[in-house]
């Protein structure tokens, strides 16, 4: 019977000790698999951190745009409202085009 279980073990040479096999054990597959998945999330972190910094460029780029736009917007509305005042208008048509307001005798009402 004690060859039996020492069939089962291997003796290193000149000593005589018994040198278990190794057999792959519940814990040491379970182990294995949590490091597996520890380094999986760890990749997943860092995917996700680098897609991060990239849309915060991306929304400091457009944000910079949108003000720039913003600036542009502006000065379109100062000038259109320069161009488009009354009294500018006004002097053109009498100027350019030689219009004029009519006299009370020349203005006639129709009536429908």
């Amino acid at each position: 019977m004690a060859q039996g279980r020492n069939a089962s073990k291997t003796t290193t040479p000149g000593f005589g000790w018994p040198v278990p096999r190794p057999r792959p054990t519940f814990k040491l597959l379970l182990n294995g698999v949590l490091v597996g998945l520890c380094l999986v999330s760890a990749l997943a972190v860092i995917a996700t951190s680098h897609e991060i910094r990239e849309r915060y460029v991306r929304l400091q780029q457009l944000e910079s745009e949108q003000q720039q736009l913003q600036t542009e917007w502006g000065q379109l509305l100062l000038e259109e409202s320069a161009w488009s005042s009354p009294s500018r208008i006004e002097r053109l048509a009498s100027e350019r085009l030689e219009m004029r307001l009519p006299d009370v005798d020349e203005v006639e009402v129709i009536r429908p």
